[in-house]
């Protein structure tokens, strides 16, 4: 079954994370819960188990997530934070060329522009995103992509691509 230990893998993870404990009743639920979603969901999510549980891919995705919290996220609320004091805004909704190629890398770059502060993605297709911009600094697409989505695209080649 394609997908099934990388699915229920991430699964039983994920809640072991999101309840906190490692009591007898939460592993064997988080290990129940695991078997059924892998079961279920798996060969829908994942193409190769063997690209899934590549720890290379895991470790750019732990970077990342430390990254994303620690420098892009705190850099985007302190310059959404100033905008508000001062007022300085110039919003408009720009086209943003996407350099990834598949589906998770072009998920993950787009919910990391609209989970950002600022930005939100409000449409896509195969080569743009459209992101509306609190601050446009450049309508020139090159420049909007260096701006908003680069540093985001760099570590979705490194964990799906």
């Amino acid at each position: 079954m394609r997908g099934f230990l990388s699915t229920a893998l991430l699964g039983f993870v994920t809640y072991i994370i999101f309840t906190g404990s490692v009591t007898p009743y939460d592993l064997a639920t988080g290990a129940i819960v695991a078997i059924i979603t892998g079961a279920l969901m798996g060969k829908f999510l994942v193409r190769s188990d063997a690209k899934a549980l590549n720890l290379v891919r895991w470790l750019w995705g732990a970077i990342y997530f430390v990254w994303y919290m620690l420098v892009a996220e705190t850099k985007a609320h302190l310059d959404v934070m100033a905008r508000i004091i001062t007022g300085n805004v110039n919003p408009g909704i720009v086209r943003v060329p996407i350099r990834v190629n598949t589906d998770y890398a072009k998920t993950l770059v787009a919910n990391s522009i609209t989970n950002t502060p600022g930005t939100v993605v409000v449409d896509m297709d195969e080569n743009y995103l459209y992101v509306n911009w609190i601050n446009v600094t450049s309508e020139d697409p090159e420049r909007a992509r260096e701006k908003i989505s680069a540093d985001f695209e760099k570590f979705a080649k490194r964990m799906f691509e």
